[in-house]
């Protein structure tokens, strides 16, 4: 039965309570980890915290795919890489500007653009068979081998260096607590967006908003939500490599894994996307290279340019 009017703002205030708490314990649970296991940050960011906040879109996409709603189920997918970008990542530099390492615009956003390309072959006739699963999802963990490979690299060549003794000289408590920190975190985070969704969607369908626009704006918007706590959190707590790691983290694992795992679930039909849709994915995904290229930073006004993007491809959608 649909919430009433009143349950449906108790979800979203529920959700936005749950999904603060579980980016706070992500966040310091993942930084502290990503020592004790001779990782950097930004492999934590890449992989657990990535992974880990994408697990409400997982939830949805393949829950859509059992349906037989191939659209909200990619349309998901499309709509919270454009919201990751335009929305999350922005306001992370407007909050504080974000420091960029070499690694993540010499390797990983050239990835997620190369991701991002393959997202829109897959997508471009509508349908999304078992096959293309298949081959996202052993491109999923090639690139999670392949991340982990370099970051104990990286950690081995960089270990001494004054960038980390910070994060090591607050570091307390066991890997148990860590773990436990992580587990609670993801835990909250999924909840949390459960919560928002299932009164942000019953909001939304009182207004009469087309199922198309629903995948690409709330549910999209809530299931990235705990991007957006996490790196909030990140932000404030000066952990650069995982706010942005996130992100980037996150992109690829909504093509290559959500998708690739609701296709393998079932088919998907997802005729409600527009190549509109698509290329506008591509347009934020290709705007963030530049953007972390200069000077090696991600400043307030790069921030502010890309939430005004987001507002004005909002505007443009709303009328559908």
């Amino acid at each position: 039965m649909e919430a009433t009017a009143a349950w449906s703002y108790l979800y979203l205030a529920l959700g936005i309570l749950c999904l603060y708490l579980g980016g706070e314990g992500l966040v310091r649970g993942s930084a502290s980890l990503a020592l004790r296991l001779g990782l950097t940050p930004l492999v934590v960011g890449l992989t657990v915290a990535a992974f880990g906040t994408s697990s409400p879109e997982l939830v949805v996409s393949v829950r859509g795919a059992l349906a037989g709603r191939g659209a909200i189920a990619a349309g998901n997918v499309v709509g919270s890489n454009i919201f990751n970008i335009g929305v999350v990542l922005a306001l992370t530099a407007v909050i504080v500007p974000v420091r960029v390492g070499l690694q993540t615009v010499r390797v990983d956003v050239p990835i997620m653009l190369a991701v991002t390309l393959a997202g829109l072959i897959v997508l471009g006739n509508g349908h999304v068979g078992r096959a293309e699963g298949a081959l996202l999802t052993a491109a999923l963990v090639a690139y999670t081998v392949f991340e982990v490979h370099l970051a104990r690299k990286e950690y081995r060549a960089r270990a001494g260096e004054l960038d980390y003794r910070p994060i090591a000289a607050r570091r307390k408590g066991s890997a148990a607590t860590d773990v436990l920190l992580i587990a609670a975190g993801l835990a909250l985070l999924t909840g949390g967006a459960h919560f928002f969704v299932e009164g942000a969607a019953a909001l939304a369908r009182r207004f009469g908003i087309s199922e198309a626009v629903i995948g690409l704006t709330v549910v999209a918007v809530g299931t990235s939500i705990p991007e957006l706590a996490t790196n909030v959190i990140a932000a404030l707590r000066r952990q650069p490599d995982i706010a942005i790691g996130n992100i980037v983290g996150s992109n690829i694992f909504n093509i290559l894994g959500i998708l690739g795992a609701a296709a393998l679930v079932r088919p998907l039909d997802a005729g409600g996307l527009r190549g509109a849709d698509l290329a506008v994915m591509a347009l934020f995904a290709c705007a963030l290279l530049p953007v972390v290229r200069s000077a090696f930073r991600f400043d307030r006004w790069e921030g502010l340019l890309l939430l005004a993007g987001y507002v004005a491809y909002l505007a443009w959608l709303w009328p559908r």
